[in-house]
């Protein structure tokens, strides 16, 4: 079948065409290959990299990372970051890159989960993982060096939902509501929209993908609440915490995120929206980009402002 072309800036010429490997058969193989990132992270002269468990519940355990900026002063901030993938791939080298970047320069200790993935653990596993990561923070703050009055989650695509899931969930159970959330190209949930009726075939993701990715992680959608899977369907979001929302303009999810933060700006809740142009799902895997540079440059300064207002 012919593609569209999309007129992407030439900055990621080189992923223009990439479509993810989503067949049922590949992925176990994906994940495990994956995985494999999650042991080579290191320490470096400005970041250590720590590895630790989180209980889930039931006897079961996550892995996750702790990136530490060097000589950081404690207690500090903390930003627990879900990282994308279609609820199916684990963490790409790009989201740990990102990770050493947020801790070095918004000045916190990032926490990277390695939640559970789909189809072996469909929904609500993943955003019940996050939300236990996000607990288990808060609880051991003390032992941990960190700000619990300071604690804020962030996500890309997929990990963008379960970010926003995470604020729901504190909200639902009594638990201190995250400090912000920063949300990358995120899954809201927002169905019938323009841009995942048009993007149907673009690269990294598009709106067929989505369709994939939902039969492997929404087995049995009733297994949790909706709104963990699609949380601009909540009822209210007036409690949630202030949001850092950026887009990509070739993209199926496009229309999630500025649906959102709209809805959330309504809601009386501050909402940044960064619409970027040019761009499509997945772009800032083009660090070097002069494009990714500037929406990172607007990622720290979000981070700076919510760690820092008021300290």
């Amino acid at each position: 079948m012919k593609r569209t072309e999309y007129p992407i800036h030439s900055d990621f010429r080189a992923w223009a065409h990439m479509r993810p490997p989503l067949n049922r058969a590949m992925l176990p193989a994906m994940q495990a290959l994956l995985r494999l990132l999650f042991d080579r992270e290191r320490s470096t002269e400005d970041v250590t990299v720590e590895r630790t468990a989180i209980p889930v519940g039931d006897g079961a355990s996550i892995r996750a990372l702790w990136y530490v900026p060097r000589g950081l002063e404690e207690p500090a901030p903390c930003l627990v970051d879900y990282h994308g993938g279609g609820y199916v791939l684990p963490a790409a080298p790009y989201h740990y890159a990102l990770a050493r970047e947020y801790a070095l320069r918004a000045g916190c200790k990032v926490l990277l989960p390695e939640y559970r993935l789909a189809p072996r653990h469909p929904f609500p596993t993943a955003p019940g993982d996050c939300f236990a990561a996000y607990t288990w923070a808060l609880d051991h703050a003390d032992a941990l060096g960190i700000d619990p009055g300071r604690v804020a989650v962030a996500g890309d695509s997929a990990g963008g939902a379960l970010a926003a899931a995470v604020c729901l969930m504190a909200g639902e159970r009594g638990v201190p509501m995250p400090r912000g959330q920063m949300l990358i190209y995120p899954v809201t949930g927002a169905e019938g929209t323009e841009s995942r009726k048009k993007y149907t075939d673009t690269p990294m993701c598009s709106s067929r993908d989505m369709e994939k990715y939902g039969k492997y992680y929404l087995q049995d959608p009733s297994a949790g609440e909706h709104i963990w899977s699609a949380p601009i369907d909540a009822p209210s979001l007036a409690a949630m915490p202030p949001a850092y929302v950026e887009t990509a303009e070739f993209d199926c999810l496009r229309d999630d995120g500025i649906l959102y933060a709209r809805r959330l700006e309504r809601e009386g809740v501050p909402a940044e929206l960064n619409s970027t142009e040019g761009t499509m799902h997945g772009f800032d895997i083009v660090l070097e980009s002069p494009i990714v540079r500037s929406c990172v440059d607007r990622r720290i300064g979000f981070l700076n402002r919510i760690f820092r207002e008021g300290v």
